[in-house]
């Protein structure tokens, strides 16, 4: 007990004096998976609307797999998007590998399943009336959608936290593709598990208590919404 102890009270000082290589770490982590959550917002509630409104052949199987992809191991993510961008792979020319575009690329992989999936059950449990009353009131397609969304806005909001959470702790992704560079590709998560390894306790346990606080922060926002 003495050496938790201890070790929370070093951590407790470090964050407290705004030690410069945990904030450059926090900064790392907090950027790249908000750019991630961003890009896969923009790209995945469109989807996830069309998959739900739309009847198409293969739509089961969509489903079916988009289900398979939440689950999938961020190692496999990162081998395949690190086939992707090494120099023998067809995006290696760009120079992206262990950047930190290169693991927000992965986090997106990671993110957009799961955005998609959530954003399929909020459209789809919605109320059937919402898409005929709004052209009856003389909305057009779009209109009509957006209108759809915005009554389901807290299932949304719902999915993109739950994109968040997805690539904000993982670390398979941001090792493969990072490669854990000091001050550049270094992530909480990535730091955390370097640091424990080389014994120092302390300081991985700061950064653990950031991850923590993040997570509280961005459920308190979620409960917050869901409020009002």
């Amino acid at each position: 007990m003495s050496f938790l102890g201890e070790s929370f009270s070093t951590a407790v000082a470090l964050l407290l004096a705004l030690d410069s290589e945990v904030l450059a770490t926090v900064w790392t982590s907090l950027w790249v998976s908000l750019g991630a959550i961003l890009i896969s917002t923009v790209a995945a509630v469109p989807l996830g609307g069309v998959i739900a409104l739309r009847g198409f052949c293969g739509k089961r199987l969509v489903l079916t797999l988009l289900n398979t992809l939440m689950a999938l191991p961020t190692v496999v993510v990162g081998l395949l998007v690190y086939g992707l961008l090494s120099r023998q792979g067809p995006l290696g020319v760009y120079g992206l590998l262990f950047t930190p575009w290169a693991m927000m690329i992965g986090q997106v992989v990671l993110a957009v399943p799961i955005v998609v999936h959530y954003t399929v059950a909020a459209v789809a449990g919605a109320d059937p009336r919402i898409l005929p009353t709004a052209r009856t009131l003389g909305a057009g397609p779009v209109r009509s959608v957006l209108q759809l969304l915005l009554e389901v806005r807290f299932g949304i909001v719902a999915a993109v936290v739950a994109g968040f959470g997805r690539v904000i702790g993982e670390v398979g992704v941001a090792m493969m593709l990072g490669g854990n560079i000091r001050g550049t590709t270094r992530t909480m998560t990535t730091a955390i598990a370097l640091e424990t390894s080389k014994g120092e306790f302390a300081f991985a346990l700061a950064l653990g208590i950031v991850l923590m606080a993040v997570a509280l922060l961005v459920n308190l926002f979620l409960n917050l919404l869901q409020q009002r």
